[in-house]
């Protein structure tokens, strides 16, 4: 394997990864702050695509426009939900919560369903390439990895550096101390809740910034899965934990993808989510409450 191959690969990892990063990041950030675990995490992601998608089609504006459309459709849904449906949840039993994500989860799948059909979508949307030795990378996957952790750094610096943060920590370590000390704890939840969806929705458009093509109903559901990995190999509620668990992630995928496929197995991608499994199960051996415990 020559030394510019290895370079290339190690910076598609790094953009792959940080993208699995910012899309773990929102169902991580809803756990640790309500303690739901979202199933709609998917659904909402693909949402996020088909928003890049509707208004580039439809208007001609480039994704970099539809992550602020995207953000605020996500953040108004997340606070809706939470006061139709899952404040009544909250600490209630981890099926029922379970229940009522999965149900919105299909919901919002059936509706994609039915207004763009089954078929697999794309736009054309570049901004050109950097040649990396004999390799190319394009600068909207760059872009796209470039906003993720800018993302997670502003998220970071928000949660602890400005008395909303402080609210959102207290209130996911402690809901009834933080009511005792007059936070309205129901409209931080429902804040906590509408981060995370405009988190998820978002990732939808970073993804189609990374891969324009391939948009359908279930976009999300492999990145619902890959998502959990990374959550709880980051370790559960860690914003920092999410993304450093995408990086892992994305750097063995780069890698052991083009090694099966090498190898000639009959299928690389199985192959590869099988060792990346493994690997999951290693290091929660040596750290069981994942690499940045909570």
């Amino acid at each position: 394997m020559d030394f510019g191959l290895i370079i290339f690969l190690f910076l598609q990892g790094l953009v792959l990864g940080s993208i699995y990063g910012i899309v773990a990041v929102g169902l991580s950030l809803i756990f640790g702050i309500a303690r739901i675990i979202n199933l709609s995490h998917g659904a909402l992601i693909m949402w996020g695509a088909y928003t890049a998608l509707t208004f580039f089609v439809g208007y001609n504006l480039s994704p970099l426009g539809s992550l602020f459309i995207a953000i605020v459709v996500g953040l108004s849904l997340g606070a809706t939900i939470f006061y139709l449906v899952l404040r009544r949840l909250i600490g209630a039993h981890e099926l029922t919560t379970l229940l009522a994500t999965f149900a919105l989860s299909i919901f919002l799948e059936e509706i994609a369903r039915l207004n763009y059909g089954l078929d697999y979508r794309g736009f054309s949307w570049s901004l050109g390439v950097v040649k990396i030795f004999d390799y190319r990378l394009t600068y909207s996957s760059i872009l796209a990895g470039v906003i993720a952790l800018s993302t997670v750094i502003i998220l970071t610096l928000f949660l602890y550096k400005t008395r909303i943060g402080s609210a959102l920590r207290g209130v996911a370590q402690d809901p009834v101390g933080a009511y005792i000390c007059g936070i309205d704890v129901n409209k931080i939840y429902a804040l906590g809740i509408g981060i995370g969806f405009g988190l998820a929705m978002m990732s939808g458009v970073i993804i189609t910034m990374y891969n324009p093509t391939g948009i359908n109903p279930y976009l999300g559901a492999p990145y619902l899965l890959k998502s959990f990995v990374i959550v709880v190999l980051g370790g559960l509620g860690s914003i920092i934990g999410a993304y450093v668990g995408g990086i892992i992630f994305g750097l063995a995928e780069v890698v052991l993808f083009p090694l099966y496929d090498y190898l000639h197995f009959h299928s690389p991608m199985s192959m590869t989510l099988f060792t990346e499994f493994v690997i999951l199960l290693i290091l929660l051996l040596i750290r069981p409450y994942g690499l940045f415990r909570r």
